[in-house]
């Protein structure tokens, strides 16, 4: 429905403009409309006539019908649209679920429906997947204005702005307008502002909020890819929550520290969410997870009720049941699985036989997990954006399983026929899995579009698009891999590092010369082929030429001329994405050697 309005308010401003227009210009845009343009190419066309119309009492009503129009152009690109009126900011924000203060938090702004709107779309998008900070207890300490709060400081609130204006489409959440790099980054400035005195916390003097805003600047830079931050933050989080004793310590009662019942819901959150954020980032880059074990019990389970809804704001469209503390719960079994495949994995040394049998009971207990999800989380339920990932990550699990770190070894020991039908399973059961995920996908994009899934999305997707890769028989025109190929464009431009995953993404796909395949299908939409920026109707500049800016500066850390912007398989692809996001930490384990893993060949 809202797709529709927006076309038909399209049409009918396009029709407006043609009238009121003089007629050179109502012809260019009538050209532009038979040629099929793209809303990108009309918008350009609309800015180039706004520059060249004469401002005059006559013509006011023709600018004013081209800026309308380039303002719905604007709404459905990457780019962000002009600065909003002061009104319709607070607009905006009159409908923002949570109404928080800026002041005492940030001194970025003092605009109150600033800060609801990105507290807003924090909680909404990012949160629910970690959920490491109690929701309830942030706002009400927010909302007193206590500075010195354990629940809440100017470093998580600034840090938490920071990771909110990834979400956000107005132009205040730019520090320059236009640069997606600079996103959040006057929140981000003055967060690490008081990085020095949060450092000074030490062993029981270490503040619950100070852990806390640590994991969201890890999340911050692993947007943003700032050198090695991304690790220097997570391994700061995990030495903190170790000092507190939270985590790889002995069973912490709680219930002896005489703590409040809003601390100890804190404290359970955020242990078990630096648990879940330690095992999704290790696994994801073929290393051991950190965290051993967590030291304080988990939060209910029944915490939720039915009753308690999610809403995808600011979109208006309908709510969901949340069942968050039943996803939470959920997200911290998969955990321990993720936990112990990645030492198994990436850690533990063992015969070839006591891996098959490893393995199997590895898979075996994935499979019961997702067996025993409750009826609410099936897809066909069409659940909230953070089961829908939950779902992705048991997929990737499974890729990672039957590929052991992307490098085939079989499930049984055997002849060489046996081995060869065995590592033919395990690259189906990897592909169907990678389908899988394109189908989630495909699901998040009807139910809430792409342009605020979280990160984790990128990475599953990216996943998934290599491992179809890797296939021996791979189609560029296969239908999951071009849905998932557009999907992926979206989440890709909304980042720094998604930008650079793209381009290498896109070089990627380009050596396997089946690109004439796709610019000459009539089955494959324009948008898709403009994609690799070669369809010869594309009359503009491609626009994703650019998304390699920058990425000459990682040369380095690949170790001399081994680096290029292709990506040679699934393992190869997840190095650089580990290098451009998080960096290369000192504190990091280093990888095991696995089996030699099957890549294709330009």
């Amino acid at each position: 429905m809202e797709q529709q309005s927006y076309h038909r308010d399209l049409l009918h401003d396009l029709r407006k403009v043609m009238r009121s227009a003089d007629e050179s210009c109502a012809q260019g845009l009538f050209d532009l409309l038979r040629a099929d343009s793209s809303v990108d190419q009309l918008r350009s066309y609309i800015d180039g006539a706004l520059r060249e119309v004469h401002i005059s009492n006559a013509d006011r009503e023709v600018v004013s019908n081209l800026e309308h129009l380039r303002d719905k152009g604007d709404a459905s690109s990457r780019m962000p649209r002009p600065r909003p009126e002061v009104m319709d900011l607070h607009y905006l924000c009159a409908i923002a679920p949570i109404r928080v203060p800026a002041k005492p938090w940030t001194t970025v702004t003092d605009d109150d429906d600033l800060v609801s709107h990105l507290v807003s779309l924090y909680f909404t998008w990012d949160y629910p997947f970690y959920a490491f900070v109690d929701q309830k207890a942030f706002i009400r300490h927010m909302t007193l204005g206590n500075v010195d709060s354990d629940l809440c400081s100017p470093f998580l609130v600034n840090a938490l702005l920071a990771n909110a204006c990834y979400y956000s489409q107005l132009s205040e959440a730019y520090a320059l307008a236009g640069d997606v790099a600079s996103k959040g980054r006057n929140f981000l400035t003055e967060a690490e502002r008081y990085l020095p005195s949060y450092q000074l916390e030490k062993g029981d003097g270490v503040r619950l909020a100070s852990l806390q805003g640590a994991l969201v600047l890890h999340e911050r830079y692993a947007m943003s890819g700032e050198d090695n931050l991304g690790y220097t933050m997570l391994n700061t989080a995990i030495e903190m929550a170790e000092a507190l004793g939270l985590i790889n310590h002995d069973p912490l009662d709680l219930s002896k520290l005489q703590l409040s019942d809003e601390m100890i819901a804190s404290v359970k959150r955020t242990a078990w969410g630096i648990f879940q954020v330690d095992t999704v980032v290790h696994i994801n880059f073929l290393k051991p997870s950190r965290v051993s074990t967590v030291s304080v019990d988990r939060i209910d389970r029944d915490e939720s009720s039915a009753g308690d809804v999610w809403a995808p704001y600011p979109t208006g469209k309908r709510p969901r049941s949340s069942w968050l503390s039943q996803y939470f719960d959920e997200a911290c079994k998969l955990s321990y699985l993720a936990h112990d495949i990645s030492r198994h994995l990436y850690h533990e040394t063992t015969t070839r036989a006591d891996q098959y049998r490893r393995k199997q009971e590895l898979y075996h207990k994935l499979r019961q997990w997702e067996h025993a999800l409750p009826s609410n989380f099936r897809a066909a339920t069409r659940p909230p954006p953070h089961i829908i990932l939950l779902r992705m990550r048991y997929h990737a699990l499974t890729i990672g399983l039957a590929r052991d770190g992307f490098g085939v070894q079989p499930f049984f020991l055997g002849s060489e026929e046996q081995q060869r039908r065995m590592d033919e399973s395990a690259t189906a059961m990897s592909l169907a899995s990678a389908r899988e995920i394109s189908a989630l996908a495909r699901m998040h994009r009807e139910e809430y579009g792409m342009e605020r899934a979280h990160q984790f999305a990128t990475y599953a997707m990216m996943l998934a698009l290599f491992t179809m890769l890797d296939y021996p028989s791979f189609d560029v025109l296969g239908h999951d891999f071009l849905s998932l190929t557009s999907a992926f464009s979206i989440t890709a431009g909304r980042s720094q590092v998604g930008r650079y995953l793209f381009h290498i993404f896109r070089q990627s796909v380009r050596s396997r010369h089946q690109e004439e395949r796709l610019l000459q299908s009539d089955a494959v939409p324009d948008d898709v082929k403009e994609l690799f920026g070669r369809h010869p109707s594309c009359q503009l500049p491609d626009r994703w030429g650019d998304y390699a800016d920058g990425l000459e500066r990682y040369r380095g850390s690949f170790g001399g001329e081994s680096w290029n912007s292709t990506a040679w398989g699934v393992r190869d692809m997840l190095e650089k994405y580990e290098r451009l996001s998080l960096g290369c930490g000192s504190h990091s384990h280093s990888r095991r050697p696995s089996f030699p893993h099957i890549g294709w060949e330009p």
